[in-house]
């Protein structure tokens, strides 16, 4: 996915001469394009992620098209008075990437984990959270993110994630799931570098003879909601799978669209809920990212299961 974007970055930067690129110290030799095409539009902050988001900010008020980049974590968690003051209070044009999000640097430690930024910034006024699946969806999702008229936070992946898609997805956006697979019995959606695992998911339970739909849901904020709608009143079972906490992500807005819902005017709901994600705890042993995923039960098999046992009742 970083591949995916810098490579993006560099060739939306040469049609674009607003587009500046802001690195929190990383990606230096990643970047070696970007520098050679656009020296003048390139960044190095260095380890001062707040500082890094206050200029971007600053140049989005000034006519610029920003893009800040590090990994998700530093840039989030650590400068969130900065993205909500600076930027959201404004709403500055800033797109605020956050690298190897989740559990995408599993290895590393809780430091480097990332399992509540969707739920930080998902509830800053003005911000639009993506969570792309894939490469071609980073790069879709870029495209869009420069486009829109606000602050956007793209939650991507680190490197060698399976790809999902065949090309750059024509139909991206921002707020429109992507329909992957079509099903009527259970509706998967997914949002971020999980998909593949909903995938393998879906194919576990065609075989058990459940229908599957399959969405990446990439815009967590603000939701599909005619998707939803949808959803809810056609399918058996409706799950959401993420690698963020159950609390405030992608399941927690799904619930609270469904908690919120008029009853005396919305369309009757058939489905039953089921949400996947991380749980309310710090992991505190290390090993890569499918250990992790392990570790929370985000894998095809334990969600396969789960979800079975649901659309049989």
């Amino acid at each position: 996915m970083r591949n995916a974007f810098a490579d993006e970055i560099t060739r939306l930067a040469g049609a674009d001469p607003r587009v500046v690129l802001l690195s929190g110290d990383i990606g230096n030799r990643l970047f070696d394009p970007y520098k050679a095409a656009a020296p003048e539009r390139f960044f190095n902050a260095g380890v001062a992620e707040a500082n890094m988001i206050g200029m971007a900010a600053g140049m989005a008020l000034s006519g610029l098209r920003p893009v800040a980049y590090t990994i998700t974590p530093f840039i989030t968690t650590r400068c969130l008075e900065q993205i909500r003051v600076d930027v959201c209070y404004h709403r500055a044009p800033v797109v605020i990437v956050g690298v190897g999000s989740g559990l995408g640097y599993a290895s590393l430690g809780a430091t480097h984990h990332s399992c509540e930024d969707m739920a930080f910034l998902r509830a800053l006024p003005g911000m639009t959270v993506i969570a792309p699946a894939d490469a071609w969806e980073v790069r879709a999702a870029l495209r869009a993110a420069l486009a829109h008229d606000g602050p956007v936070y793209l939650r991507i992946g680190k490197k060698g994630e399976p790809q999902v898609h065949t090309g750059v997805p024509t139909d991206f956006a921002i707020g429109r799931g992507l329909v992957v697979d079509e099903g009527d019995g259970i509706c998967l959606l997914a949002a971020g570098t999980i998909l593949p695992v909903a995938r393998d998911t879906a194919a576990l339970l065609r075989d058990q003879g459940f229908s599957v739909r399959l969405v990446s849901l990439h815009t967590v904020k603000p939701l599909d909601t005619a998707l939803l709608e949808d959803s809810f009143a056609r399918f058996r079972a409706v799950a959401t799978v993420e690698e963020h906490s159950l609390i405030g992500g992608l399941g927690g807005a799904v619930a609270e669209w469904l908690a919120d819902r008029d009853p005396l005017t919305a369309p009757p709901v058939r489905a039953r809920l089921a949400r996947f994600g991380t749980r309310d705890e710090f992991l505190h042993t290390a090993g890569k990212q499918g250990y992790a995923r392990a570790h929370f039960g985000l894998t095809a098999d334990a969600i396969a299961g789960r979800l079975a046992a649901l659309a049989a009742v």
